[in-house]
């Protein structure tokens, strides 16, 4: 892959990431209320459904997910009854532990991890997306196989420095607030991952009309 042709790219990738997804509003959330090192299986679970999902569209199965429209809404309903159930439980839990009393215990690393790849997962409609990418800096006369791992490998890179950054911050911010600030936080948490639902929603609404 020329030089050039991988440069555009990465800068289209970049654009693209600017504005936060679900998945970033995810990290936002469980970095704020697991930590950052904790929030990290949440960005290998989205990582991990971005690379299935471009694996998908390398092989060619864009065209069946995308005719398959009744499974592909099953799915993402169900991923933003997921997202609203936790960010409800989580803001409704956040004044628990405030005055010194008992916390609920921390969420598992597998189930970070789960709670990222469901958010990512349940935008099936991401391999029709990477399937509709990658051709604009495919070159023909250059190795397929080279080509898609490249280009899936700079795409991930780029998206686990955002999601880092974004669980980063978040942690800064949360660990400088105790005690009833400290509940405010949790319950913005709660409600970036409420929000992370909406967008999913919105999302597929706009993609059944």
């Amino acid at each position: 892959m020329p030089l050039d042709t991988w440069k555009l790219y990465t800068l289209t990738v970049l654009v693209f990431m600017i504005t936060p997804g679900p998945s970033h509003l995810l990290m936002l959330s469980n970095s704020a209320s697991h930590g950052f090192k904790r929030s990290l299986a949440t960005a290998a679970g989205d990582l991990t459904a971005n690379l299935l999902q471009m694996l998908a569209a390398g092989l060619g199965l864009a065209a069946i997910l995308a005719t398959a429209g009744g499974a592909l809404a099953i799915v993402k309903w169900l991923g933003v009854a997921y997202l609203v159930f936790l960010g409800l439980r989580l803001f409704l839990r956040a004044g628990r532990g405030a005055n010194g009393s008992a916390r609920f215990a921390p969420a598992s690393l597998r189930t970070l991890w789960l709670q990222g790849f469901v958010t990512s997962a349940a935008n099936p409609k991401a391999v029709v997306f990477f399937a509709a990418l990658f051709p604009q800096f495919i070159h023909r006369d250059e190795p397929f196989a080279l080509q898609l791992a490249a280009l899936s490998l700079t795409y991930i890179v780029i998206d686990g420095m955002f999601l880092s950054a974004y669980g980063a911050g978040a942690h800064w911010i949360s660990s400088r607030f105790r005690g009833s600030a400290r509940v405010w936080i949790e319950r913005a948490g709660g409600s970036f991952m409420i929000v992370a639902a909406v967008l999913l929603g919105l999302k597929s609404l706009r993609a059944a009309s």
